[in-house]
């Protein structure tokens, strides 16, 4: 059981650290002043790792195969969300005079880190390839379980690590003399991440439809 578990875990770390649209969205709430904004968000974003990892586990990966248009409307869905926080962050960034974003409570925190992750299939593809790769042939429920818990803890762990990080005095103060650049360097990675979906999902429908 060991093994599987310590593949799983290093496979998921591998993709945890590179910067994406829920890093993103975590250090930013830290980094306004909102580390308990940044928290909620980070347990958003886990419920729905925890989520597409049970879903990988039940074979969704089998429906998206069966049924691509299915996750090809949820990445159009998720790329089109993404460019829309892009622009929100752009238009935050607008003049440094302008006052900061307004505290989001536990719900609307805990919320947005589920849309955010939600939005994002490829997820469920990811898990599905990592846990056909790295649990045996032959696995237990109790394996599954803890492989699932794996996930959680790594997911937690890392965004709930950023949220105290990007929430210390000095890394807020820097955010606050750099507010307007950030917000539009950050718009500007999400729009990124958002246009490249939306491109390979297109590349993926052309290829399909010649």
């Amino acid at each position: 059981m060991l093994p599987a578990l310590l593949s799983i875990a290093l496979l998921h770390w591998l993709v945890l650290v590179s910067p994406g649209a829920n890093v993103l969205l975590v250090t930013q709430l830290a980094a306004s002043g909102h580390r308990s904004s940044a928290v909620y968000a980070s347990l958003g974003i886990s419920f729905v790792a925890v989520t597409w990892a049970l879903l990988a586990i039940l074979g969704v990966n089998a429906l998206f195969s069966a049924h691509p248009t299915i996750r090809l409307a949820l990445q159009v869905a998720g790329a089109l969300y993404l460019c829309y926080v892009a622009v929100r962050l752009w238009r935050s960034g607008a003049s440094p005079s302008e006052p900061r974003a307004v505290h989001l409570r536990a719900w609307p925190a805990f919320r947005l880190g589920v849309i955010t992750n939600l939005l994002n299939p490829k997820s469920a593809l990811f898990f599905g390839s990592v846990f056909t790769t790295a649990l045996p042939a032959q696995h237990s429920p109790s394996l599954l379980v803890a492989s699932i818990a794996v996930v959680f803890a790594n997911v937690l762990t890392w965004h709930t690590l950023l949220a105290l990080a990007f929430s210390r005095p000095e890394v807020q103060s820097a955010y606050s003399r750099n507010r307007q650049l950030l917000n539009r360097v950050a718009g500007s990675v999400v729009g990124a991440f958002g246009l490249r979906l939306l491109a390979s999902t297109a590349a993926e429908v052309r290829s399909r439809h010649p």
